[in-house]
């Protein structure tokens, strides 16, 4: 997530966050990967019942490009698109300046999502 995180610092998790809200695009979020203290930090890219798809580095939601000030350089990657079901959300760091198989995004249930990342 760098630039926005880092793996040194220490950050909180919002649990209560989407009790009465769902998640929005852009929203940074922690996963459960093993447990609870076992986390991915990602953020939210594509919605449920939304299509997604990277071309040449652009992510584009339902053939639209995404507009994405945080990202500050990107690879050109290409991602075949998916459409998501209820309750998924697809996800993505903020850093693509990687290499895209060095990178984990993709789908993700909604009941992985731990809570709103704080700053």
């Amino acid at each position: 997530m760098l630039p926005t995180y880092s793996a040194d610092r220490l950050n909180l998790v919002n649990r209560l966050s989407y009790v009465a809200a769902s998640p929005a695009r852009g929203d940074v979020i922690a996963i459960k990967l093993a447990g609870p203290h076992v986390v991915y930090v990602k953020r939210i890219i594509g919605l449920p019942g939304e299509r997604v798809a990277v071309e040449k580095g652009q992510v584009l939601i339902n053939g639209a490009p995404l507009k994405e000030s945080y990202v500050e350089f990107r690879r050109s990657w290409d991602v075949a698109g998916v459409t998501l079901g209820a309750g998924e959300y697809f996800v993505m760091g903020d850093n693509r300046g990687m290499f895209e198989g060095d990178h984990d995004f993709g789908r993700v249930q909604a009941e992985r999502i731990l809570g709103k990342v704080l700053f």
